[in-house]
């Protein structure tokens, strides 16, 4: 029987090269690969008789980079953000280790080790400085990368992410919620558990019959014991907790009734990141905001990348 989820596939391959992005392997080191959907104006075919090797151009627009979380790889994630900003920016997508065929055989599993990952992937790619954009997950490798980088990183936007899943905030939030564990958040493995995943994750219940829930399962969950491992490096103690100075510029755009990271943490955090950070509710919004209230989400994320654009004008 026809995975539904794997026959739509194409289709979104198709949207995202009409968008204007194409898929393109890094390898970061021996090991370890990362998948990156980049500008197709960077990609330069070979010319006949010129060596079967493909080179990069170094974009040419500000960069954006978008970061997936945990349950999609990054086009699926990011699949109604890429066609809108394609104009102005060089839109680079990359699929973090474990997901969507970036993979390694180093068994360091922390989000700093997926962030260095990520900037030596766009240092090969030729990215000087960019503005990156995390989700959930993606966001905490993003402050990682901020934090480790910041040269690299001329600003971000963080949906729905914290900057480290401490002790204390990982059990209040899965009590909260009722698991017993982030895998069993995360890591669903029945359709009953991904219905259970759905319904924290998304404002506006949906209904889909259990064939595509199983289909979904069997496409977007692959690579689980790496991914528990992910899962369980996340985690860090209370003691160890800090709170980096960053000198970027930090907007937190937040779906309002996202249940995951309320957007009470989300105003803590803006007061602990200090003047740099902005906060800016959408209402109507769960976790998955930018896939719930797409048109919203582009209009405040685009706003905010202008923004940018207008400072460094003005220096």
């Amino acid at each position: 029987m026809v995975n539904l989820v794997a026959a739509q596939k194409p289709l979104l391959l198709w949207l995202m090269k009409m968008a204007g992005v194409e898929p393109y392997s890094v390898e970061i080191e021996p090991g370890t690969v990362m998948n990156f959907w980049v500008p197709r104006e960077t990609i330069r075919k070979p010319a006949k008789g010129e060596k079967n090797i493909t080179h990069l151009e170094k974009p040419t627009k500000p960069v954006v980079l978008l970061v997936h979380g945990f349950a999609a790889e990054g086009i699926v994630t990011w699949q109604f953000q890429v066609g809108a900003l394609t104009k102005k920016y060089s839109v680079y997508i990359p699929d973090l280790l474990f997901f969507g065929g970036s993979i390694t055989d180093k068994p360091d599993r922390s989000p700093s080790f997926q962030a260095e990952c990520l900037v030596k992937g766009l240092r090969k790619l030729g990215i000087e400085n960019c503005v990156v954009v995390g989700f959930s997950y993606g966001g905490m490798v993003a402050f990682k990368m901020a934090e480790l980088y910041p040269g690299l990183v001329q600003a971000m936007v963080v949906s729905g992410s914290i900057l480290a899943m401490t002790d204390s905030i990982s059990e209040e939030n899965l009590n909260r919620l009722g698991f017993s564990s982030s895998s069993e958040l995360l890591l669903p493995n029945s359709v009953k558990d991904l219905k259970a995943l759905l319904s924290v994750a998304v404002y506006k219940k949906l209904w889909f019959p259990d064939r595509l829930h199983k289909d979904y399962l069997e496409v977007m969950f692959t690579n689980r014991k790496e991914r528990a491992e992910l899962l369980e490096a996340l985690v860090i103690s209370n003691k160890d907790a800090t709170i980096p100075s960053f000198p970027q510029r930090i907007h937190l755009l937040w779906g309002e009734e996202d249940q995951i990271f309320k957007q009470e943490l989300a105003h803590k955090m803006k007061e602990q990141l200090g003047g740099n950070a902005t906060f800016q509710g959408i209402k109507k919004g769960g976790h998955l905001v930018h896939l719930e209230r797409p048109c919203v989400y582009n209009r405040c994320l685009k706003h905010f990348l202008a923004t940018l654009l207008e400072e460094k004008v003005d220096k």
